[in-house]
């Protein structure tokens, strides 16, 4: 498992995170409940992890919805604040809902 991951989770788990308004917008017309997001991610598989990502680490989550759907998380990493952030979601599938 990826260190940014790991570190993100943690992040994540102690509370140290926000979430963007364009990940506030996604989650909006998706129907998605940010404790969703938030709770898939302790759950979640790490499909890809960019450290070289500009202009924040990020990693791209597979998270799953209590009904079993599965959407894509996309977290990244503050480095001048130490949190994490949710920067959107999205089903595979390319539904809205």
């Amino acid at each position: 498992m990826g260190r940014l991951f790991e570190q993100i989770r943690a992040l994540v788990t102690n509370e140290r995170y926000l979430v963007g308004l364009h990940a506030s917008e996604r989650l909006e017309e998706r129907g998605i409940l940010e404790w969703q997001a938030v709770a898939g991610l302790e759950r979640g598989h790490l499909l890809q992890e960019k450290p070289e990502a500009m202009p924040n680490p990020a990693v791209e989550v597979l998270e799953e919805l209590p009904d079993g759907t599965e959407f894509k998380a996309v977290w990244s990493f503050l480095r001048q604040s130490n949190v994490a952030k949710l920067v959107t979601v999205h089903f595979f599938d390319g539904t809205q809902s």
